[in-house]
């Protein structure tokens, strides 16, 4: 038997959620609406694999003028509460900003080092990049930009984090593929974990600070193995801020 690492989920409410929001969007059936006029109030919280309510959060946001022409729209305020607990966390986001010796988002606290910590950067940036859409604040696209520039190299590793690019980068992902195909280099274009004080693979770490805690090994699972739930949110962050970097309305240059 083969048995690997398991995704457990206690609530479904979060999928529930997303899903119907797709799925009202999509058809403006009413029958889809009836969960999302419910606790509008609840916070927003960085979408990641065990949570992923906020991601059917941005779609309603970003449809909200689609919305207002179905028969039985989602109530303003609802949608407006939505619009303000996304803009909360943003501006708490730019406070830790301020005091961050890399002056990123990305690193301004030590929870965030967790597995996947690369996941919390990209996450990061999208979240920010949706409220920069809501209330137009520019700081918020430069605060995106930043967590992006953490990913590529500016963080206290060194590491660009994604394969083939920058001046120092991983060579070693847990990435099975990479690993088979004969190859020296990996395959390009792929982000590693990240940084993790849990170290959960037993791996030879240099060092064990939360902003180090990484190393470029293929042992090493917890810090440098290749997911689509951090690769997904690169992607996302990269061709957004690309898009806007070349409309000259919402340039982002500093």
């Amino acid at each position: 038997a083969i048995t690997t690492g398991a995704y457990g989920d206690r609530s479904l409410s979060d999928e529930w959620f997303w899903a119907a929001s797709e799925l009202y969007i999509t058809t403006g059936d009413p029958g889809f609406a009836s969960g999302l006029n419910e606790k509008p109030d609840l916070p927003v919280t960085l979408p990641g694999w065990p949570s992923v309510r906020t991601m059917g959060i941005y779609s309603i946001i970003r449809h909200k003028q689609k919305i207002n022409t179905f028969k039985n729209p989602l109530k303003p305020a609802v949608v407006g509460q939505y619009e303000s607990q996304v803009v909360q966390l943003a501006n708490e986001y730019l406070a830790l900003r301020v005091n961050n010796p890399f002056f990123t988002v990305m690193g301004s606290r030590k929870s965030e080092f967790n597995w996947g910590s690369n996941s919390n950067a990209a996450n990061q940036g999208i979240l920010l990049i949706n409220a920069w859409k809501i209330t137009g604040n520019r700081k918020m696209l430069h605060a995106a930009l930043s967590n992006l520039d953490y990913l590529c190299g500016r963080n206290a590793t060194g590491y660009c984090f994604v394969t083939g690019f920058g001046t120092v980068s991983p060579m070693h992902p847990h990435h099975r593929p990479s690993v088979a195909d004969k190859v020296d280099a990996p395959v390009p274009g792929l982000l590693a974990g990240g940084p993790n004080s849990g170290m959960q693979d037993k791996c030879s770490y240099r060092f064990t600070e939360p902003a180090l805690a990484y190393t470029d090994d293929f042992c090493s699972y917890a810090s440098n193995e290749i997911a689509i739930n951090w690769n997904a949110p690169l992607v996302y962050l990269a061709a957004a801020l690309e898009a806007l970097q070349g409309n000259q309305k919402t340039s982002i240059n500093r």
